[in-house]
């Protein structure tokens, strides 16, 4: 396999490539049905895939990484799909806090987490605050995450803060501020796996100038070198942000 950084250095020079890369990890159960195993064995091997995407970001000058990992939506799915993410999701946390800590990656959440079982959110809650220092590489994990649902919940934080003559007329910083994902930088690149050719609720505020890229490849099946490859075609496009 190629090396993906080396690969990345082919697209020009260092401002081409997007510091924010926001990914719609789909297609974990296609790929476990196809095998003819059952659907969580493509989730497990999907949170495999995370670790590899991770530890290849910074050395592709991505500084910032959101993964979707569990929509306002999913909980849809069987109750034993479900209960099986969550463990895997808490499994993650505890088996890649060490590394984590150590490669200088900080993980954050966004989503509204107070659906989710207590345990789950004090594991949440430590990796934020043990990683909150690092700076290596900014890593944002949307789970319970809906675009809209976020939404209106910054709609009732700002409505909050002009009740309390916070804010007289609101802006659209203002309105930002109020997102789960204040602070952060909008997404430069949006890629969702597996062939849908959908946007799914994700990020619609921040993403409302991000490039897409739609790719066949299932998430588990999504290496580096594809990673890489996508990069390379970002830094041929020309972003005018509505400029001429």
């Amino acid at each position: 396999m190629a090396d993906p950084a080396a690969s990345l250095s082919r697209s020009g020079a260092p401002d081409s490539r997007p510091r924010h890369v926001a990914i719609i990890m789909d297609g974990n159960g296609r790929w476990a049905v196809n095998k003819g195993w059952p659907r969580l064995v493509g989730h497990r091997k999907g949170a495999e895939r995370v670790k590899q995407i991770v530890r290849a970001c910074p050395d592709m000058g991505v500084n910032w990484l959101t993964l979707y990992a569990f929509s306002t939506e999913n909980w849809k799915r069987t109750t034993e799909e479900v209960l099986g993410l969550m463990a895997i999701f808490a499994r993650y946390i505890e088996r890649e806090a060490d590394g984590m800590a150590a490669e200088g990656v900080r993980m954050r959440f966004i989503g509204a987490r107070e659906r989710l079982d207590d345990r789950l959110q004090r594991l949440m809650a430590g990796i934020e605050a043990r990683t909150a220092g690092n700076t290596r590489l900014n890593l944002t994990v949307a789970i319970n995450y809906g675009g809209r649902d976020e939404i209106a919940r910054a709609a009732r934080r700002l409505a909050e803060r002009v009740t309390k003559g916070e804010i007289t007329v609101p802006t659209e910083a203002d309105f930002a501020s109020c997102l789960d994902t204040a602070g952060h930088p909008d997404p430069d690149l949006v890629i969702r796996t597996s062939g849908e050719t959908r946007t799914s609720n994700f990020l619609p505020f921040q993403a409302a100038y991000s490039e897409y890229e739609f790719t066949p490849t299932l998430w588990p099946d999504f290496t580096p070198e594809h990673m890489a490859q996508i990069l390379d075609r970002y830094g041929l496009r020309e972003r005018r942000f509505g400029g001429a």
